[in-house]
């Protein structure tokens, strides 16, 4: 079983969003646990981040990656990691330095987007990923 914890500041205040991710959730279920943290600021998450060792941060100056290749890096990242992986979700300035560095940093994409729209994409591009594993149609 794959264990990732994301880690973000804030909750997800839209129902529409929320049942997006758990769609994504429930369809992850026979592989992925997950655990979700919600910060109620960012000092909250600089402590919660010093507790993770390994963690990878979502930030624009992250690799970029096509579906592909993060699937690619994610199974690798689940060999090394005793298929344990924790994301680090900024809030809306970002993530501070204290947590990127010494941090594998990763790009969804060059536009901007909210920390709940982030989470929802990042959890979509993590079933696409197992989905591309399997080496099943999903992902065309």
């Amino acid at each position: 079983m794959i264990k990732i914890k994301i880690l973000s500041v804030g909750k997800t205040r839209e129902k529409w969003l929320e049942e997006a991710c758990e769609e994504y959730i429930k369809r992850l279920t026979a592989t992925v646990r997950f655990e979700f943290l919600w910060a109620k600021d960012t000092p909250q998450l600089i402590e919660w981040a010093k507790k993770e060792s390994n963690h990878i941060c979502l930030d624009p100056a992250g690799t970029l990656m096509d579906s592909i290749q993060l699937s690619h890096f994610l199974s690798q990242s689940w060999e090394e990691r005793g298929s344990k992986i924790s994301f680090i979700i900024g809030g809306a300035e970002g993530l501070p330095k204290e947590i990127k560095q010494n941090a594998t940093l990763i790009s969804l994409s060059p536009l901007t987007f909210t920390h709940q729209i982030t989470r929802l994409i990042l959890i979509e591009q993590i079933y696409r990923a197992t989905e591309i594993a399997k080496g099943t149609g999903y992902h065309k």
